[in-house]
C-alpha cells in the first residue's frame, strides 16, 4: 500500500531511518554497551539483508507484480533461512526436515512457474533475490542474538545502516507529497515501526531460542495472513490456486518442525 504513494527507494530508506532513530533512542535509554569488534561484520550482513536488501527488492518487485503473487514467494523464505542456518549458524537438521522443507518450497516454485497472470520475469526475479538475501540476514541476526539479544541485534543493524539510508532518503525525497493518501502514510509508519523494528525483537529472539531452521519454518504461515490482507485491504483477487499452494506449504511446516 505504501509503495502506491511513494517511490520504492524512498520507502526503503525512510522506513530504515525512522526505525533507526527509534532504535538509537532505546539503546541510549537502556544504556546498552557497544557491540564487540567481532560482531560488526555479522551486524553489517544482517543490515544488508533485512534493513536494506529485502525491503528494497520487494518494493521494486511490487512495481511489476501484485502483492498477492509476491506473498506466495515467501514460501521459499523458510528454506533459504534453514540453508543459511546450516551455513552460518552451525545447525544440523535431520534429513526428514529437508524433505518437508523442500516439498513446501517446491510447491511454491511450481506455482510461480506455471502462473502467468499478473506476473513478470523481472518481478519474480526481484522476489527471488529478496528471499535469498533475507534468509541470510535472518540466520546471521539469529546467530548474533544468542549473545547480543534480539532487540539489540536489529537496533544495532539499523544504526549501522543509518549512514547509508539517510543520504538515500534525502536523495529520493519527493518534491510533492500532497498526492500521498492517509492510508499510504499509515502504511509507511507501520512498516517502519513494526516490520522494521518491533517484529524483529520477537523474531530474532524466537530464532535464537528454538533454532533457526525449525522456527524459520513458521514463515510458511505468513501467506495465509498476507493473502487475506491483500484481498481485504488492497482489493486484489486471490486465486484458488494460491490458497491451495499455501495450504500445502503450511502442511509441510508441521513435518519440518517435527524433524528440525
Amino acid at each position: 500500500m505504501a509503495v502506491g504513494g511513494v517511490s520504492p527507494l524512498f520507502l526503503t530508506s525512510a522506513r530504515a531511518v525512522i526505525a533507526a532513530l527509534l532504535g538509537i533512542a532505546v539503546l541510549v535509554l537502556l544504556r546498552q554497551p557497544w557491540p564487540g569488534r567481532r560482531d560488526l561484520a555479522p551486524l553489517a550482513i544482517t543490515a544488508a539483508g533485512v534493513v536494506i536488501g529485502f525491503p528494497l527488492l520487494t518494493a521494486l518487485a511490487l512495481l511489476h507484480i501484485p502483492s498477492a503473487r509476491s506473498i506466495v514467494f515467501i514460501g521459499l523464505l523458510p528454506l533459504a533461512t534453514a540453508i543459511f542456518g546450516v551455513l552460518r549458524g552451525g545447525e544440523r537438521p535431520r534429513p526428514a526436515f529437508w524433505l518437508f522443507s523442500c516439498a513446501g518450497s517446491l510447491a511454491v516454485a511450481l506455482f510461480a512457474g506455471t502462473q502467468s497472470g499478473g506476473g513478470t520475469l523481472t518481478g519474480d526475479l526481484l522476489m527471488l533475490a529478496a528471499i535469498v538475501i533475507c534468509g541470510l540476514g535472518y540466520a546471521e541476526g539469529a546467530t548474533l542474538s544468542r549473545h547480543l539479544g534480539g532487540w539489540q541485534v536489529i537496533s544495532w543493524a539499523l544504526v549501522l545502516s543509518l549512514p547509508v539510508m539517510l543520504p538515500v532518503m534525502a536523495a529520493s525525497w519527493q518534491p510533492d507529497f500532497s498526492a500521498v493518501t492517509p492510508p499510504e502514510w499509515l502504511s509507511l509508519g507501520y512498516v517502519s515501526l513494526f516490520s522494521m523494528l518491533i517484529g524483529f525483537i520477537f523474531w530474532y529472539r524466537g530464532l535464537a531460542l528454538g533454532g533457526i531452521a525449525g522456527v524459520g519454518q513458521l514463515q510458511l504461515l505468513q501467506p495465509f495472513f498476507g493473502l487475506a490482507l491483500a484481498g481485504l485491504l488492497l482489493g486484489e483477487e486471490v486465486a484458488g490456486t494460491m490458497l491451495a499452494v499455501t495450504m500445502l506449504t503450511v502442511l509441510c511446516v508441521a513435518g519440518a518442525k517435527r524433524f528440525a
